[in-house]
């Protein structure tokens, strides 16, 4: 009987140890920086251009079968496109969309979409908001989920509405209502 208890022991302490480790973590301690939790509403416009000599968007990888499907099943591009207060690319920027996406539809034009969107002028100046999801660019207005962000937008939740607002070849402007609690 004691020789079981002394193999049984090692284990024994080790729940134990697990067990008082889990209680320390497991304190709830109030953020020093916590604020009222308020909600913005943004607009602008998202500028993907693939096209010329100075692209916003490239091509990194591409499946070997997306050269004989329409769709480009398989197509993952990396981003650094401008966001504008206006469609037109001239108007004033406010931030930029730096991530990625990937064709992940067989039989459709489908992105998921990894993004975070970083604002560079204004009153959200030096703060982000991470948005990941699913784009079906050919449906009048998707919705994106917001998932986190930093500086003013930290512990962001929300949504993003974008909808295309033109496409000429393989470049689009989307117009973005983008609805953020934080």
């Amino acid at each position: 009987m004691a020789k079981r208890f002394l193999l049984l022991l090692p284990l024994l302490s080790s729940i134990l140890l697990l067990a008082v480790s889990v209680t320390a973590y497991s304190t709830t301690t109030p953020y020093q920086g916590y604020k009222p939790e308020k909600f913005t509403h943004l607009h602008f416009y998202f500028h993907d251009v693939i096209s010329g000599d100075k692209p916003t968007a490239v091509k990194v990888a591409e499946a070997r079968p997306t050269t004989t499907l329409n769709v480009k099943f398989g197509v993952i591009m990396i981003a650094d496109d401008p966001l504008t207060e206006g469609p037109d690319p001239s108007s004033k920027e406010v931030g930029r969309a730096q991530g990625m996406y990937a064709s992940t539809a067989m039989k459709d034009i489908v992105f998921t979409m990894v993004f975070n969107y970083v604002f560079t002028a204004g009153e959200f100046n030096g703060s982000t908001i991470a948005v990941y999801g699913r784009n079906d660019i050919f449906s009048k207005v998707r919705e994106l989920p917001i998932i986190g962000g930093t500086g003013a937008f930290r512990f962001a939740r929300g949504y993003a509405l974008p909808k295309t607002y033109k496409i000429v070849g393989l470049d689009a402007v989307v117009e973005y209502n983008v609805f953020i609690w934080h």
